[in-house]
């Protein structure tokens, strides 16, 4: 039988620890976990722990750490910088980000998005995130940001990036993403335009800003979509043997 997975928060880490609300809930109602049990947890911070079951209540969970390790940040790392949309299911989105090892997502307030950017949308995101850790087991939690303002905030933090790449399908003569693309040592930030698409402003923002442009080919898709599509790549990229990587060069 797999190990049940369980989020607890860094801070909160310690030989003995307690498990409230609705991580307790999920071990002690919804999965029938009790005294005697081996469990999983994970701090979104690349920890990930074996402790078992000293004592389950209804809203609080006793558990004893057993062993620990810590993780390294993957060679490869991704952003996904996505702009909002009220369309996007930002649900589906974030879990198989986690899954596919995500570094960061940025949700920026693009142009053509339609809604704005809600102060809130960083807390909202965590549980859905934080479902998709203990699904498959995934110690480190993307870096959640708001961008509200748009293209220009996006292309300062990407600056420090290590690769820049733009997907769109409304280009001509620019490569295919592939994995001999995607996936490279560093960190990519790959920018993913609203479902109303970019605006000339924002192409020529992020042109000037270093993305190289790339094609995911002649459909249009939808922007979760694309997203998981790059990040799906970059993680099969990843996986690979050392390989000879193209240079790539800003343009479209």
């Amino acid at each position: 039988m797999s190990l049940a997975f369980f989020y607890l928060a860094p801070e909160k880490w310690a030989k003995e620890v307690c498990l409230e609300d609705q991580e307790a809930r999920h071990l002690s109602q919804v999965l029938r976990l009790g005294p005697g049990n081996e469990v999983g947890l994970l701090d979104g911070r690349g920890r990930k722990g074996r402790f078992i079951v000293r004592k389950a209540g209804k809203k609080n969970v006793q558990l004893e750490c057993i062993s620990e390790e810590r993780l390294p940040l993957p060679e490869a790392r991704a952003i996904i910088a996505l702009a909002f949309s009220k369309a996007v299911r930002r649900g589906f989105f974030m879990e198989k980000a986690v899954e596919l090892g995500a570094h960061g997502i940025w949700l920026w307030q693009g142009d053509h998005s339609q809604g704005k950017l809600s102060a809130a949308a960083e807390e909202a995101c965590h549980g859905q995130l934080v479902a998709g850790a203990k699904q498959c087991g995934n110690p480190w939690l993307p870096e959640i940001r708001g961008l509200a303002n748009g293209v220009d905030e996006l292309a300062t933090l990407a600056a420090g990036a290590d690769h820049r790449i733009l997907p769109w399908e409304a280009q001509d003569n620019v490569p295919m993403l592939t994995p001999a693309l995607a996936g490279q040592p560093g960190l990519s930030v790959y920018v993913i335009g609203p479902e109303g698409g970019f605006s000339s402003r924002e192409l020529d923002m992020l042109k000037r800003s270093g993305f190289v442009a790339v094609s995911l080919g002649a459909r249009v898709l939808r922007c979760e979509t694309a997203a998981t599509l790059c990040l799906g790549l970059h993680w099969w990229a990843s996986q690979l043997p050392e390989k000879s990587c193209p240079k790539m060069e800003p343009g479209a």
